[in-house]
């Protein structure tokens, strides 16, 4: 009964945190989940649940949603993803994944804080590299880790940079397609266990909730304070990763 209510705390939080700035579900639950669970669960269980979270911003949002620009980088998340798939499956299960999940993140921090001191208020034209690379690096390590959220949202951070709404939409539009062929695989391979779902249900009811009081919070907040927030939270949870890692 205690796990099922750290599960339902730690992904509240996280849910609350991608209602407002579009991603932090992953990161959240990532940072605490691989202390009990191994890194193959923790990141299915978060793959799931961003589903679910994508599902509730998409309702709210889905007329800023633009195929076309989603288009252009969802080609590349999804070789990520079958990438991300195969080691995940391999390797899912070793402890030693905690500790490059927790420099990668590191990582994170320092490009997250470079980012926003050149990031502009008007949108911009993103190259093919920069389409390239942010798409199958948040497909890689979002299908590996189950982080990938912050490339997608530097990509559209850049795309709809005057507009906050659309941005949001077009993220978590991505997440949930990327999320979803992820899954797919998983379930085709047979990765998910009974108790897999009582933590599902636990952690959808804790999605929902989150995800809509942060949507609340969107349009009032900050997102200056939200991304600084995020880039304390994602140096946090490396910190653990590494500290706790065998």
């Amino acid at each position: 009964m205690i796990e099922f209510l750290i599960i339902f705390l730690i992904v509240l939080v996280g849910a609350i945190v991608q209602g407002i700035s579009g991603f932090g579900i992953g990161l959240v639950m990532m940072a605490f989940l691989p202390l009990f669970l191994t890194v193959k669960e923790s990141t299915l269980l978060v793959i799931s649940l961003l589903i679910i979270a994508a599902v509730t911003v998409i309702i709210k949002n889905y007329q800023y949603i633009e195929w076309k620009s989603v288009r252009k980088i969802f080609i590349f998340a999804l070789l990520g993803r079958i990438v991300a798939f195969f080691i995940l499956t391999s390797y899912g299960d070793l402890d030693i994944l905690q500790l490059y999940l927790g420099l990668f993140l590191i990582g994170m921090v320092i490009f997250m804080f470079m980012r926003e001191r050149s990031a502009g208020p008007k949108d911009q034209d993103v190259t093919m590299i920069q389409t390239v690379t942010l798409g199958f690096f948040g497909g890689f390590i979002g299908g590996l880790f189950g982080v990938g959220g912050p490339f997608f949202v530097f990509y559209f951070l850049m795309v709809f940079a005057s507009n906050k709404f659309k941005y949001l939409a077009n993220v978590q539009f991505v997440t949930l397609l990327v999320s979803t062929f992820s899954i797919s695989l998983h379930a085709i391979n047979g990765d998910f266990n009974v108790d897999f779902i009582g933590y599902f249900l636990v952690g959808t009811v804790a999605v929902v909730i989150g995800t809509i009081l942060g949507l609340k919070l969107f349009a009032v907040v900050n997102q200056m304070w939200v991304r600084r927030f995020a880039m304390i939270l994602v140096l946090v949870a490396a910190l653990n990763l590494i500290l706790f890692s065998a």
